[in-house]
């Protein structure tokens, strides 16, 4: 496992990090202990960089995951959670009050199991973009109330996360200097989607450390099929069909080429994938470890063709 520095935060986390979603029963149904066996399985694995949310699984993926972490050495692990967007009862809402932001930070403490939380990101800002106060309110409200828990020791260090990435630079651009330390971008740096690249040098010249997630750009690289559910338009979707097709001939999972094809760049930090099973978690971490194919990323990335950098909106 290579281990990488998170922007100018002092964080060195592993290239493949693990994200918690899955915990909260987000795509299908799972098992707790199954789940506990997978937090403790990527851990046993090399990874140290952990990403979870209330808003996954209506507060269960955080539930789930504070069961895990109570047997793992807090240095173990960095832990990164989210303010902004929540799920109760199949209900989603958004609050990006710094009240409730301060108050999800000590309540996601208590499911988590912890005393201090690494790294708090304001989640999907997009949202906010059409709520009263727009993005500034991120920039002039959530940002300062969780800038000041990091001055209080609650949380190590500020982020954002977001799908458009006009809207992470925007709120950079509009916030003060330093109070955004990471982002974290996904569904941008894949097989089918490379934008990311042109908003490295900008995070990188201001300090920022970069996250990327979801490599299988949310199931759309994927053996099994693309789930119903997903947003992506039909062009895009038969294209992705056709390039796992093609992996598939050449006995070498699309999964397993999306996986390193993500970890590969040195100038992000960590890429996240998630899975409530304890054998994909050791595969994918035995996938990012092997020597990537670059000859069918090249023939893959042809398939995609003029569908590259194809896009949705966050739903």
């Amino acid at each position: 496992m290579q281990y990488r520095e998170l922007g100018n935060t002092g964080l060195k986390i592993s290239s493949l990090g693990f994200g918690a979603s899955s915990l909260g029963s987000v795509f299908h149904e799972t098992k707790e202990k199954e789940s506990i066996k997978a937090v403790e399985t990527a851990i046993e694995g090399g990874i140290n960089f952990i990403d979870v949310s209330p808003y996954y699984g209506s507060f269960k993926a955080e539930t789930v995951l504070g069961k895990a972490l109570k047997s793992i050495p807090r240095q173990k692990f960095y832990l990164s959670t989210k303010v902004g967007r929540y799920c109760k009862d199949g209900i989603n809402s958004w609050d990006y009050s710094a009240e409730r932001a301060v108050s999800s930070v000590y309540e996601s403490m208590e499911r988590l199991n912890v005393d201090y939380i690494d790294i708090i990101n304001v989640h999907d800002i997009e949202f906010q973009a059409s709520l009263p106060g727009g993005l500034q309110k991120v920039c002039e409200e959530t940002l300062p109330a969780l800038v000041e828990l990091k001055q209080k020791g609650v949380v190590g260090h500020v982020g954002i996360t977001d799908l458009q990435l006009k809207n992470i630079k925007w709120v950079v651009e509009h916030s003060d200097d330093g109070m955004v330390e990471c982002i974290l971008n996904f569904c941008h740096y894949c097989l089918n989607d490379d934008e990311l690249l042109d908003y490295l040098d900008f995070f990188e010249e201001r300090g920022i450390g970069i996250i990327n997630a979801s490599p299988l750009s949310m199931g759309l690289l994927s053996q099994r099929g693309v789930p119903e559910w997903h947003p992506a338009p039909r062009s895009l979707v038969d294209v992705c069909g056709k390039a796992a097709q093609f992996c598939m001939e050449k006995d070498y999972p699309i999964e397993k080429l999306a996986i390193q094809y993500s970890v590969a760049n040195p100038r992000i930090a960590s890429t996240l994938f998630s899975s409530a099973n304890p054998q994909n978690v050791a595969r994918n971490i035995e996938w990012a470890n092997e020597e990537i194919d670059e000859q069918l990323v090249t023939d893959v990335r042809n398939i995609i063709g003029s569908q590259m950098r194809v896009s949705w909106a966050n739903t």
